[in-house]
């Protein structure tokens, strides 16, 4: 599972891969260390345009999950004395997102993978974590981290992200993964991000049917990806 990404080139960059029409970002700095519920960018279809945005990484949890995780609460609650409302419990608990989409199948991500819902990740390298081999890896094309994007998903969704927070209505984000490469699958074997190089495969997951675009959940072939760093927080 990828829950942490580096994105160190700028928006000029990131507009020319893409062909976003529109810039929402505002002033984007350098994002070496991006980790799960931060503010990221995405490029998607909105009100008709190609738009470079922000979004927040974590897409929503299924009914399920949050069900069960609101009676493992009231259970607590319960066991202390406490009475509970379900509903309103059901209501305010938070959820922090699913960062990482493999199962394009499920009823929970089939109604957000059309064309209005979909969306490209920008980024220049990727972590995934392994503590035999020194903690956090960092992988990348090459030394310079040319800019590339991962195949996600986006959508406007309210809920408590955070208690502290109460409930809020953001722009959710996640990205799909799949079989790891030969280069991912020593340090993590279940999966590595779905990512797009050409513009050509850019453009097919931004505009293409479903059936089509899910062709690219595929992994990089073999050798396209190489540790750049071992160890750090941040990638820059």
């Amino acid at each position: 599972m990828c829950n942490l990404y580096s994105l160190t080139k700028g928006q000029a960059a990131i507009i020319a891969l893409t062909r976003a029409m529109r810039d929402r970002t505002g002033n984007l700095p350098p994002l070496p260390g991006i980790y799960p519920d931060y503010m990221a960018p995405i490029v998607r279809n909105f009100e008709g345009v190609r738009e470079l945005a922000m979004a927040r990484w974590g897409m929503p949890s299924s009914q399920q999950a949050i069900f069960e995780a609101t009676k493992k609460r009231a259970q607590k609650l319960e066991g202390k004395g406490k009475s509970v409302n379900f509903n309103e419990l059901l209501r305010m608990e938070p959820d922090s997102g699913v960062t990482n989409i493999r199962n394009t199948s499920s009823k929970h991500w089939t109604r957000w993978l059309g064309i209005e819902n979909r969306c490209v990740v920008p980024f220049t390298s990727f972590s995934e974590f392994n503590k035999t081999h020194g903690g956090n890896v960092w992988f990348a094309f090459d030394e310079s981290r040319p800019l590339a994007c991962f195949a996600g998903i986006w959508v406007n969704w309210t809920s408590v992200r955070k208690v502290r927070e109460g409930e809020t209505t953001n722009d959710l984000f996640g990205f799909l993964t799949t079989t790891p490469n030969n280069v991912v699958s020593p340090i993590h074997p279940k999966a590595m991000p779905v990512i797009l190089i050409e513009p050509e495969e850019i453009e097919g997951w931004l505009t293409a049917p479903a059936e089509e675009a899910l062709k690219l959940q595929r992994p990089l072939d073999d050798g396209m990806l190489k540790i750049v760093a071992t160890g750090a927080k941040e990638d820059n």
